[in-house]
């Protein structure tokens, strides 16, 4: 019984962790927050949060399964018909996470554990467009990788170029047309 209970524990502790570090990150920014003041924040001794994470990254790599969990659930729910509205909603859940998302990028090439994460990330999001795709008509061929990589491509074109809304509904509408 103790044992469950310690193990139940554990988890409430890690989750915690993760809660306050994914608050800090996305208002203060990763390199602005310190593992100080996450320990401090989430109410722990600063050894503690080693207990659980080997390093910051760790932590940030934690708070982005977090966040990938949270966005999977929230796609699944939001029933949405046409291959543009799926599109768009995907990069308004990446523009929300803009700050950590330039954070793994500037990070990768010092962080074997965020490289990682990157790179699962990438093929997760590649296999759920090329789904998607071919949900919506596009055979499974070489023209189905080309448009998988041309839609990741206007994915991170739009998230690095600020337009309004009404643009980004414009251009996910012609490059769904296109391959429709």
């Amino acid at each position: 019984m103790a044992k469950n209970k310690r193990l139940e524990n554990r988890q409430d502790k890690l989750n915690d962790i993760v809660d306050v570090a994914r608050q800090l990150f996305s208002e203060r920014g990763y390199e602005a927050t310190s593992m100080q003041q996450l320990a401090s924040q989430a109410g722990i001794a600063i050894n503690t949060i080693y207990w659980y994470f080997d390093d910051k990254d760790d932590v940030l790599t934690a708070v982005l399964n977090q966040l990938l969990a949270d966005s999977w659930q929230q796609y699944q729910q939001a029933n949405l018909l046409h291959l543009a509205d799926k599109l768009l909603w995907l990069v308004d859940k990446l523009e929300q996470t803009n700050l950590l998302i330039s954070t793994v990028h500037a990070r990768i090439h010092h962080s074997v554990s965020l490289a990682a994460w990157h790179e699962r990330f990438h093929q997760l999001a590649e296999s759920l467009l090329r789904y998607e795709l071919q949900q919506h008509g596009i055979a499974n061929n070489s023209s189905l990788e080309d448009a998988v990589k041309i839609f990741v491509f206007a994915i991170e074109g739009l998230l690095v170029h600020p337009l309004s809304l009404t643009q980004k509904q414009s251009i996910c509408r012609t490059l769904c047309k296109q391959w429709q």
